[in-house]
């Protein structure tokens, strides 16, 4: 296993859990068993929005395109403004009016993938993002909106991505982690109303948002995703580092108050600058 640089990292909890931090280069610190392989619940949307990515950036769909409800385009699904309910088939409100956080809008999306590409969701994502990624322990099986599995180690591999990438273009990158329909009101689950609750394509950003899952100290360019397993995948792009938590316990009060002061740990330990080279 690599050397560490980054210190352990006190975390306040008694199941059993891993965590990990990483730059856009290297591991800097896992804790807990790096091929154990976790729920990732939410966690499993912005690697379904990578995977959708891909194909806009081969071309093979447009984020303007209509899919979802009349109205509705791939865009609006990915930042969660087509309409559907949390689950459900019938839209709840109109288009673009309203940022409804959404498993329907990604189970929606995999099936229109599916026609624009003619490849089966989950093959597309394993000879997308599973191999071109080089991860060893991510199942893309089940629902895109909630039902991969990983482990710590893959899940930084993926936040490295989200870093630097190498799968889509920059341009691409830079609008996917970008506010969509700007000035959306909508509830983030487990935080409650967020004015506004802004999203990019498939990714949460955290903008001026409190209370929030992510720190104090976290940028307003911080982006990622966090799950009802109890699993977290931030990237901070000005700080230029990724973390990810997954654990044995559903997500809960214990989250809610550990996650904000464990990321801004992280966040101190490397600015103290002793996140260096594992290599």
């Amino acid at each position: 296993m690599e050397s560490e640089t980054l210190p352990e990292i006190p975390v306040d909890v008694t199941f059993a859990h891993a965590l990990g931090v990483s730059d856009a280069e290297r591991t800097l610190r896992i804790q807990g068993e790096p091929d154990r392989i976790w729920d990732l619940a939410s966690v499993s949307k912005p690697l379904a929005a990578l995977g959708v990515l891909v194909a806009v950036d081969r071309g093979l769909v447009d984020l303007a395109e209509p899919a979802g409800p009349a109205g509705a385009t791939v865009r609006h699904l990915l930042a969660h403004t087509a309409g559907y309910p949390f689950d459900g088939q019938e839209p709840v409100s109109a288009v673009g009016a309203r940022r409804i956080y959404s498993n329907t809008g990604f189970e929606v999306l995999a099936a229109h993938l599916e026609e624009a590409t003619g490849y089966e969701f989950e093959d597309w994502m394993e000879q997308t993002v599973v191999q071109g990624l080089a991860l060893r322990d991510v199942e893309v099986t089940g629902s895109p909106a909630a039902g991969y599995r990983g482990s710590i180690r893959d899940l930084l591999a993926v936040g490295r991505e989200l870093l630097e990438p190498t799968l889509i273009s920059s341009e691409l990158w830079r609008e996917a982690t970008s506010v969509q329909f700007r000035g959306r009101d909508g509830i983030l689950p487990g935080y409650g109303r967020q004015q506004p609750n802004d999203w990019g394509l498939g990714f949460e950003i955290r903008d001026g948002k409190s209370p929030h899952w992510t720190g104090q100290g976290s940028s307003p360019r911080t982006f990622g995703h966090f799950g009802q397993s109890g699993s977290f995948l931030w990237v901070d792009p000005e700080a230029g580092l990724t973390a990810a938590f997954l654990g044995a316990e559903p997500f809960g009060k214990t989250h809610v108050r550990i996650w904000p002061g464990l990321t801004d740990a992280i966040l101190e330990r490397h600015r103290d600058g002793v996140g260096g080279s594992v290599r």
